[in-house]
């Protein structure tokens, strides 16, 4: 059997154009006698790239992922398998079916009024799909009422939902609404849809609503809130340093603002308002608070015992306060020792010092005394408790008192002062009569035999005021050399034959008592 062979075609594109299915679409006739343009002999797979060739954007959207090639399913595979020609002049080979198109394959998803609005509105006919624009101004130019003066950036406050109800939150600004500003209607601050550099004190749209013609300045709000004029956020005690009490909260702010709040500072001591009501004279300086309260001038809120370090008993309570308070205390402080207000009620003419509340009670000068001679120098012991002040303090100036026995008993002295002034090394307070000297302990001389019973003048015969007097001579011819019948033959020293029992009875000399040193 032999072999037909034909001959073929010069080139391949001839070859395919024998067999060419059918004419192209429109959009591809000008290439429909370059086969070359879309196909590779024998080679079906380069087709899809040769498609991308010609068609970049379709390459970029796969490349890039976006677009409806490049995010919906499938979408990026062979362009054949979606896209068929040689279907004729007239044939859709996009084969778009709007009814089971998914938008969100797009870049561009459907929310809110644009999942109802018809194609052909973004996609107008004869328009590349792709072609229709991604941002407000796209579409809704011609519906900015702001004219671009706030951007193109239409989502910043708007929504898809309508162009009547924006979703601009004005707390994002350094000017939040709230108060009866939430409701206030924009033009009435943005006129003529200036949003940008809208002054934002309240003088600027408020400024005929000020009752203070100024005088306060123009930040309203330190006073007022945003949910009316009546409504004050200002809190005097809060805001200031002078809180308003008692009959102050009541007063009217012109009362004490009378003048332009900035440009005058409002004083806030008592007689700058109150001078006419000082009854002091301003003597007690400008200090009214320290005694009376805001609620009412009579009613004083002073408390003498817990503001100041004199408290207020007894006879002071009662006592006019211009009394003790007699000039301007900034100039002449009140003291608070006795003298300087009982000075002349002193009856002991300072003697005894400035601390007259030592012995003296706020009762009365002649009440209430607690002075404590135990305290003294001279304390008082038996009879002495029982004496009347004055036998021994003559005048108040009790300092002068003396404090020696016989300054008050020289007339009660039975031994003449012989036995000198100090009563109380043998007398107690007790009585004159219970007394105890031991002579043999207090003195070089102690008593024995007939010394025992010999009346103390018999040795003390002249005067001892001063004690140096009392140092007697002890030898025994001091006192009884009238008495030597041996008219000083032996020498002075009796003791060496006689004891002290008496002259008669004479001794040996070895039994004789040793002699006094």
């Amino acid at each position: 059997m032999g072999i037909l062979l034909l001959a073929a075609p010069s080139g391949s594109g001839e070859l395919e154009t024998l067999v060419m299915p059918g004419p192209l679409i429109q959009g591809h006739a000008e290439i429909e006698s370059d086969c070359g343009s879309c196909h590779r002999p024998f080679a079906p797979d380069a087709e899809s790239g040769l498609c991308i060739e010609c068609h970049e954007d379709i390459g970029t959207d796969i490349g890039g992922q976006s677009g409806f090639h490049g995010r919906a399913p499938g979408a990026s595979g062979d362009c054949r398998n979606c896209h068929a020609d040689h279907l004729g002049r007239a044939a859709d080979i996009v084969g778009l079916d709007a009814a089971l198109f998914v938008h969100d394959w797009t870049d561009y998803s459907l929310k809110g009024a644009h999942t109802s609005v018809p194609c052909v509105s973004c996609h107008p006919v004869g328009d590349k799909h792709r072609d229709a624009p991604l941002d407000c101004v796209g579409c809704h130019g011609s519906d900015d009422p702001h004219r671009e003066r706030l951007g193109t950036q239409c989502a910043d406050c708007h929504s898809e939902l309508s162009w009547r109800r924006p979703s601009f939150d004005h707390a994002t600004t350094s000017f939040p609404l709230e108060g009866a500003h939430f409701d206030a209607a924009c033009s009435t601050c943005h006129a003529n849809e200036r949003w940008q550099d809208t002054p934002t004190d309240c003088g600027s749209c408020h400024a005929v609503d000020d009752v203070h013609l100024g005088r306060f300045g123009s930040d309203c709000s330190s006073c007022h809130g945003t949910v009316g004029w009546e409504n004050l956020a200002f809190d005097h005690t809060r805001d200031t340093r002078f809180p308003l009490t008692g009959r102050h909260a009541k007063a009217a702010c012109r009362s004490c603002h009378p003048q332009d709040l900035f440009e005058t500072k409002t004083p806030t001591d008592c007689l700058s308002c109150h001078r006419n009501d000082d009854v002091h004279r301003n003597e007690n300086g400008p200090r009214c608070g320290q005694c009376h309260g805001t609620a009412s001038w009579v009613k004083l809120s002073f408390d003498h015992d817990r503001d100041t370090e004199f408290p207020l008993r007894a006879a002071h309570v009662a006592t006019a306060c211009t009394s003790c308070h007699t000039g301007d205390p900034r100039e002449n402080p009140t003291p608070s020792d006795c003298l300087s207000c009982h000075r002349d009620e002193d009856a002991h003419e300072g003697q005894l010092g400035q601390k007259c509340q030592s012995c003296h009670g706020e009762a009365s000068w002649q009440q209430d005394l607690r002075f404590d001679h135990e305290l003294t120098s001279f304390p008082l012991l038996g009879l002495h408790a029982t004496v009347a002040c004055e036998s021994c303090h003559e005048t108040s100036r009790f300092q002068d008192a003396k404090t020696a026995c016989v300054a008050c008993h020289r007339a009660d002295d039975a031994h003449e002062v012989r036995l000198g002034t100090s009563c109380g090394s043998c007398h107690n307070p007790n009585s004159w009569q219970t007394w105890r000297f031991d002579h043999g302990e207090r003195t070089t001389f102690a008593l024995h035999g007939s010394h025992e019973g010999v009346d103390c003048t018999s040795c003390h015969r002249a005067s001892a005021a001063h004690p140096s007097a009392l140092a007697l001579p002890s030898g025994c011819v001091d006192c009884h050399a009238s008495e030597d019948v041996h008219r000083g033959d032996f020498g002075t020293r009796c003791e060496s034959c006689h004891s002290d029992a008496a002259w008669s009875r004479v001794v040996a000399p070895r039994q004789a008592r040793e002699p006094r040193r």
